[in-house]
This record gives C-alpha cells, sequence and structure tokens, in this order.
C-alpha cells in the first residue's frame, strides 16, 4: 500500500534526485519494519505512514535537498505544516533508521537539542538533585514542568521576582490535565518557589504554602500496610531456587527489615555493610539525612547467600547488580518490579511501599518515638511521618480507652 501511494507522488510535480532518495528511503524504511518481529514497531509504521507520504510531498514542493530533509528546521516547519500529532516520532524513526544505516550523518532522535533554561533554573535543578538525593528521572519530570512554566512567564513578560499566586494559578489553569498530574506540578512549583523565597531571595513572599489544590477530603488516604499474616504469607512464597529468586529474597529482606526506599535499595555498596558490627550506614539517602541502622540476623544471611549464590563476577562495589553482562548496578524500577512480582506471587494486593509503612508500624509497636521514626525513614518533614499515627489502631486505642488489644 505505501509503495503505491510513494509511486503517486510521482504525478505531483518534478522530482529531483533528492526526493526521491526520500522515496527510496520510505519503501526501504517500510519493508524493515515488515521484517521486525516487534508488534509496537509495526504498528508505529502503520501509524507514521500517512506522515511520512505527507512529509514526501512537502519535500518535493519545497524541494528541499537531501542533506537538510533531517535538520530540526525543516522538522519545525513540517510540524506547522501537517498538524499531525505524531510527526516528530515519525521523521525520528525514519532518520533513526537511515542513521544506522549511514544514510545520514546524524539521527533527529540522537541530535535533539537540550532546553537550556535560564541561571536560576538551572541551579534550582542541581540543588534540587544534590539535597534530596533524587533520581535522574525525577530531575527530568521537574525539568519538563520548568520549561513550561519559564514559557508562560515569557509569553506574558512576567519576571521571577514579580511573580504573584494568581500568576501560578493561571499558569496550572493551561493544562487540561487530571488530579493526579496537577498535583505533581504543584508539588514540583512548590520546591522552586521555596528555593527561589529561601535560598535565594528573589521573591520577597513565600508563595509555595498558598500554592494548593482544590479540598480532596475524600481522596485522603492513610498509608497501607502488610499485616502480620501477610508479611508470613509473603516470606513463606519466597524460594531460593534460582539466581533471580536469591534477588528477590535479599531485596525483600533488606526493603521490610530497614524499610528502605527502592532507590536506597539500588545504592547499597559493599563499603556500607559492616557484618562484623551487623550494621549498614546509609550515606547516599534522601534529604541529605545518613544514618547507620542495625541489620537481623535473617537479613545478613540473605545478603550472604546473594553474594555467594547469585551476585555476579565483578569488580563493581555495588551489592545489587543485573544479570546479564555487562553487569551495572540495578536502578530503582528494578527494584520496584523484583518486590511487586513477589508480592503477585504471593497474592497480595499491595506495592513495594508497603514493606516501608509496614517498618514504620513495627516501629511504633516498639514504642519509638515520631522524632525517632523520622530519621529512621529519612523524611524530610515530620508531617511524613506524622501520617502513621492515624492508622496505628492499637496504639491510638490504649491512648484513647487505655485498652490493650
Amino acid at each position: 500500500m505505501i509503495k503505491e501511494r510513494v509511486l503517486g507522488c510521482l504525478e505531483a510535480g518534478d522530482v529531483n534526485k533528492d526526493s526521491r532518495l526520500l522515496m527510496q528511503a520510505i519503501l526501504d524504511y517500510e519493508r524493515w519494519v515488515t521484517m521486525v518481529k516487534e508488534r509496537g514497531r509495526r504498528h508505529s509504521c502503520l501509524r507514521y505512514t500517512r506522515i511520512l507520504i505527507d512529509f514526501l510531498y512537502y519535500v518535493i514542493h519545497n524541494g528541499i535537498p537531501w542533506e537538510d530533509m533531517f535538520n530540526f528546521d525543516t522538522l519545525k516547519a513540517f510540524q506547522r505544516y501537517s498538524g499531525f500529532k505524531w510527526a516528530r516520532l515519525a521523521l525520528e524513526s525514519l532518520s533513526d533508521y537511515l542513521y544506522r544505516q549511514g544514510r545520514i550523518n546524524q539521527s533527529l532522535r540522537i541530535s535533539r537539542p537540550k532546553h537550556h533554561l535560564p541561571e536560576v533554573y538551572e541551579h534550582y535543578l542541581l540543588y534540587h538533585k544534590q539535597t534530596l538525593q533524587v533520581t535522574q528521572e525525577t530531575i527530568k519530570c521537574v525539568r519538563r514542568i520548568l520549561i513550561r512554566f519559564h514559557g508562560y512567564m515569557e509569553r506574558n513578560a512576567l519576571a521571577l521576582p514579580d511573580l504573584k499566586l494568581e500568576h501560578l494559578h493561571s499558569f496550572l489553569a493551561e493544562f487540561k490535565a487530571g488530579r493526579s498530574t496537577l498535583k505533581t506540578y504543584r508539588h514540583h512549583l512548590r520546591g522552586f518557589l521555596k528555593y527561589l523565597y529561601h535560598e535565594r531571595g528573589i521573591i520577597k513572599k513565600d508563595l509555595a504554602g498558598l500554592l494548593v489544590g482544590p479540598p480532596m477530603f475524600t481522596q485522603v488516604k492513610p498509608p497501607r500496610f502488610l499485616h502480620s499474616e501477610e508479611v508470613k504469607r509473603l516470606f513463606l512464597s519466597l524460594k531460593t531456587d534460582t539466581p533471580y529468586d536469591i534477588l528477590t529474597y535479599a531485596i525483600v529482606h533488606i526493603t521490610y527489615a530497614l524499610g528502605l526506599r527502592p532507590v536506597e535499595v539500588s545504592r547499597i555498596t559493599f563499603g556500607d555493610i559492616s557484618f562484623r558490627k551487623c550494621e549498614i550506614a546509609l550515606k547516599d539517602r534522601k534529604a541529605d539525612n545518613p544514618i547507620t541502622l542495625p541489620l537481623p540476623g535473617q537479613t545478613i544471611r540473605a545478603i550472604a547467600l546473594y553474594i555467594v549464590k547469585a551476585r555476579p563476577q565483578s569488580r563493581q562495589r555495588h551489592l545489587f547488580l543485573t544479570s546479564h553482562p555487562p553487569f551495572r548496578p540495578i536502578d530503582s524500577g528494578t527494584v520496584q518490579r523484583v518486590i511487586s512480582k513477589a508480592m503477585k506471587n504471593a497474592g497480595l494486593n499491595s506495592t513495594p511501599h508497603w514493606l516501608r509503612h509496614t517498618y514504620a508500624q513495627n516501629l511504633l509497636d516498639m514504642g519509638r518515638s515520631i522524632y525517632e521514626i523520622k530519621e529512621m525513614l529519612g523524611h524530610q518533614d515530620i508531617q511524613s511521618s506524622r501520617a502513621y499515627l492515624h492508622v496505628h489502631t492499637r496504639l491510638m486505642r490504649k491512648v484513647l480507652f487505655n485498652e490493650e488489644l
């Protein structure tokens, strides 16, 4: 089908050598995609067919030479001309194929220009990454929001010192997004506003506390955790038959025993663990809040089993590595997937963070104060720790009714 449509372009007018090169490139790309086994790539090609034909007409009509077809000026001009939602992705996919074939010098996807924000924004991103120890994906998310916010400021000829609450609400009103997405926008904007007020003194009023969404009383949910019988079911379901089973066994034990975030589990190194003292030092932690925690005997045995039976031979100092070469430290997403799969195998309808919440409940049961829990969980704000008090039924009944359950 695409072949007939490409050949039909011959009737559009004079077709020069460069346009014929693009015709052949589109035909070769279509043949290559049909040979690829991935269903998603074939589906994308069908979606891109109309776009690539439209691009061919555009090139012929404007007499664009081959060397100028796959640059960002042409891409932007074609996006304005075509109005297709997937125009950028279609041309990036075609340019990827041609780049791998050696037919163009650089792929549009590889050479995609980065958005450089003004200095104060870039400094905030660096500050945010260093102080909160967040992942690179989080920084990318914050950058996308700040790019849009900076664009809003420029369109309205606003400077940061002139920023008011009504400007923030006007910016958020531009987005036809769901409640959870707007909540994310407000959260990251509040962080930037705090930085502008407390660290740089650029704005004269702390607007962060005023930037709130509509009341969400019906959606307020306390942290959810595993009950004792669910914890038993989870650990009874763990196996040690394969290297992956042993990896799962060690990660679940560490997360449950220490209440760590997935990113903290992924960052553990051999230098953090003292087998002689039965301790682990968490240095690279969110909010720059290092702490040394005791390691239970069962957790130490789980770590030792992983090192001896499942960990690949590598000079890497990180404890947990990928199972296939080149062996690299696992990321937080892998930790979440490992725990989620273990919970699913145990028949639990829960998420990895439930283990962290369960750890907090265990601390409350042991009589630890809310301030101790804040330090052990690595919370930046004690309000995050207070949330656990709302679900500690036994403690509440003991205080209110002098009852022991």
